[in-house]
């Protein structure tokens, strides 16, 4: 896997560069997302430390996720009790996540990220060290 790829992704997602992102993960997924997956879990881990505190309560998730999805025409599509589960499991409610297939964790771990990111508002220096923290995470556990 690519880390360079990943990380341009995460960057994709925090310019709101959607044709750069869904070309990037149309080659990503092109891979089977092998190495990927912690890459983007420890992008979304320290996106969701960011705008959570860690003793948000599952109402304040769920007020977030809700509010997200209402933002986009196909929002009833998206997995709201995973999204929600995966944010609290981040938070450290660990089980959430237990039986959430590999596919959704993905999909719904990069939706996620992209719209935290985006209310973010990071610098382009905010958004270097942001990514540089994500790969050093996910080198840990590769």
């Amino acid at each position: 896997m690519d880390v360079s790829a990943l990380s341009n992704l995460i960057r994709a997602l925090a310019r709101a560069d959607w044709d750069t992102a869904d070309a990037l993960v149309g080659e990503i997924g092109g891979s089977g997302w092998v190495g990927g997956l912690q890459v983007i879990g420890a992008a979304f881990a320290l996106a969701v430390h960011r705008r959570f505190d860690a003793d948000a309560t599952p109402t304040e998730v769920a007020a977030w996720v809700s509010a997200t999805r209402a933002q986009y025409e196909e929002g009833d599509t998206l997995p709201a009790l995973e999204m929600e589960g995966l944010i609290r499991a981040a938070l450290g409610e660990e089980e959430l996540a237990d039986n959430i297939p590999a596919e959704t964790v993905v999909a719904a771990e990069v939706f996620v990220l992209g719209q935290l990111l985006l209310e973010a508002k990071m610098s382009p220096a905010e958004l270097d060290d942001f990514v540089d923290d994500a790969e050093q995470v996910a080198a840990e556990y590769l």
